[in-house]
Order: C-alpha cells, then sequence, then structure tokens
C-alpha cells in the first residue's frame, strides 16, 4: 500500500512540473510576439560563417580588432627604436644605512618610470615625444615608438633629456599612486 502512495505521489509531482499541453483548459494561447526569447535578438548567423571556423557566438571577427598602439599608422614603415622601462626611487643616506623612511627595493616604493631609448643617427631637433597618463608617443624621421606604459603618470611632470655621446633619450615620468600617502611615511 505503501508503494501506491508512492507512485501516486511521484505522478502528481511529475504532472505538476510537466503539465500536459491542454487546449481545453483555460490556457490563452500565446501570441507570436510571447514565444520570442533573448536568441531572437539581432540577426541571425550566416550559413556561410559557420563554415569557416567562426564561433557563432563571437560578437565581432578577428579581422574587425586592430591590435598594437592607439597611435600606431599601419601604413607607417618606420622601424622601433629599442628601449629599456626602469623604475626608479629616490634614496638617501637615512635609507640606505638607516631604513628611517621605510622604503624597500622593490616597485611599491619606487615614484618615477625612466625610459632609455636608444635613437642612433638623430639630432635633438628631430624628436616629437607627447606624452599621455599611459601612453608615450615618440617620433623622429627615423623611427617611431608607441609605449604603453606600465604605471599611469603624471604627464604635465615629466624630464626629457637627450645625450647626444650616447644617442639615447631619457625620459623621466612621475608616476601617479593613488595609495602614496600609505608609502611614505
Amino acid at each position: 500500500m505503501e508503494n501506491l502512495s508512492f507512485v501516486q505521489n511521484f505522478q502528481a509531482l511529475s504532472a505538476l512540473l510537466h503539465p500536459q499541453q491542454d487546449t481545453e483548459d483555460d490556457c490563452e494561447t500565446l501570441s507570436p510576439s510571447a514565444k520570442l526569447g533573448p536568441g531572437n535578438i539581432g540577426p541571425k548567423p550566416r550559413p556561410d560563417s559557420a563554415g569557416s571556423g567562426c564561433d557563432s557566438k563571437d560578437i565581432w571577427s578577428q579581422e574587425e580588432v586592430a591590435e598594437g598602439p592607439q597611435f600606431e599608422d599601419l601604413s607607417d614603415p618606420r622601424p622601433q627604436p629599442e628601449y629599456e622601462v626602469m623604475m626608479k626611487q629616490n634614496v638617501g643616506t637615512e635609507d640606505v644605512f638607516l631604513g628611517l623612511s621605510g622604503k624597500d627595493p622593490s616597485s611599491m616604493s619606487c615614484e618615477a618610470l625612466l625610459v632609455k631609448i636608444q635613437l642612433p643617427d638623430t639630432r635633438v631637433c628631430d624628436v616629437v615625444l607627447d606624452v599621455r597618463d599611459t601612453f608615450l608617443d615618440l617620433r623622429t624621421p627615423k623611427y617611431k615608438l608607441g609605449l604603453h606604459l606600465p604605471q599611469p603618470v603624471q604627464s604635465q611632470e615629466g624630464k626629457a633629456q637627450f645625450h647626444s655621446e650616447k644617442q639615447e633619450l631619457e625620459v623621466t615620468l612621475t608616476m601617479k599612486r593613488p595609495l602614496d600617502f600609505i608609502n611614505r611615511k
């Protein structure tokens, strides 16, 4: 007897979860717009794109996304010069010998970025330098450099120096550090 009630309970639960479509009940017939879902929004995938290796869930194709720096001109044949990006911190004798300021050798204690750019056969008057908060753009007649900086910098407080004997441009940029009040004790 107990098995019979279990079977009846299971059938009642099944009827609740999967009701039969009965048009004779008070179910209203759904309009065509009520049968639409999120998958019906937007253009339908083209049948020729399925064979090209594209996933139908992709928003754009790889050809539509341009890579590289935001100021890069793809038709510009000038090469990129050799460069080096270094972190820089101001250290005094009280930091080295006594450790009074709480600075350590990590990059968290650095105050500036130093970018060294090798510019052979370049005169200082030919250099055009534009520094933004997160991007450095350098143009000369022979070279171009679009560099995304690893840390945001204060673009108005930078300093550039050209060493003609080494044919090297040194750009020193003060970093924006939102937690600076913690690092400077």
